[in-house]
């Protein structure tokens, strides 16, 4: 019963993964149409009225643009850069020192029936996909527009906030890329961006605390939505960290090794 199930899961996983990357360019039409409507919609409700049509401001649009392209741009250059079929070097240095390992031949690596981004792995890869969604969500149901004549420290803060969900998304999808790809330097850059992740929701908590003048009920809304982004990066990364490091898949995919 248990191996019934297991091989439910992982057809299961093969098929996912498939369908990500035979409808890839359908998904990211999909992202283009779905998020340029939530974004015509958070423009439609903006902090201040609008002196003019926000289509015809470059501050009222540009920002959104950026929200919905960012990610597909980041994702469209790491595939450029990671083409599909290539056999890419192994860095020259480990940091995934954990465990005890031997090398294997690259193309020996890829016979193998745990060679891939099946089973688990493919958990991981939607869970990274997902990322892009939901900070999205979260910027557009937290952030009004800026519209005409906004306090100066709303437009600092609108600043801010849309920096990290422009620069978190695409990092997000530039890893989502690697993985695609089965870039070796996937695991190390995905472990970075948690870090950046990390980072940024601090720093935006200092710069708030800074600008001033930032009504006492919008600095606890932000500071209950960084606190969430910082639980939510500590858990992935408490879950996936040790996947990362310690999976016979994950080391005979990224890093052409298995266990010694």
């Amino acid at each position: 019963m248990v191996r019934l199930v297991q091989d439910h899961l992982y057809r299961r996983s093969v098929a996912l993964v498939l369908s990500m990357q035979v409808n890839l360019h359908r998904i990211i039409a999909i992202w283009v149409l779905v998020a340029a409507f939530a974004c015509g919609l958070r423009l439609a409700f903006p902090a201040t009225p609008y002196a003019s049509a926000p289509w015809m401001s470059a501050a009222g649009l540009a920002p959104y643009l950026l929200v919905v392209a960012a990610p597909v741009g980041a994702l469209l250059l790491g595939l450029k850069l990671f083409p599909a079929g290539r056999v890419l070097a192994q860095p020259s240095f480990r940091l995934a020192q954990v465990g005890r390992w031997r090398k294997i031949d690259c193309l020996k690596a890829r016979e193998m029936s745990q060679f891939g981004l099946y089973g688990v792995m493919a958990s991981l890869l939607l869970g990274i996909a997902l990322n892009v969604p939901v900070r999205t969500l979260e910027f557009l149901s937290a952030v009004p527009a800026l519209g005409s004549y906004p306090p100066s420290w709303y437009v600092s803060m609108y600043a801010v906030m849309l920096a990290d969900v422009v620069l978190l998304s695409s990092m997000y999808m530039f890893a989502f890329a690697m993985a695609l790809r089965m870039a070796p330097l996937f695991p190390r850059f995905l472990v970075m961006v948690w870090g950046v992740d990390l980072v940024a929701q601090l720093g935006i908590a200092q710069l708030v605390v800074r600008i001033g003048d930032v009504p006492p009920a919008v600095q606890m809304a932000l500071a209950d939505l960084l606190t969430g982004n910082v639980k939510k990066v500590l858990i992935s990364a408490a879950l996936w960290l040790p996947y990362l490091l310690l999976s016979e898949r994950v080391n005979i995919t990224f890093r052409n090794r298995m266990s010694a």
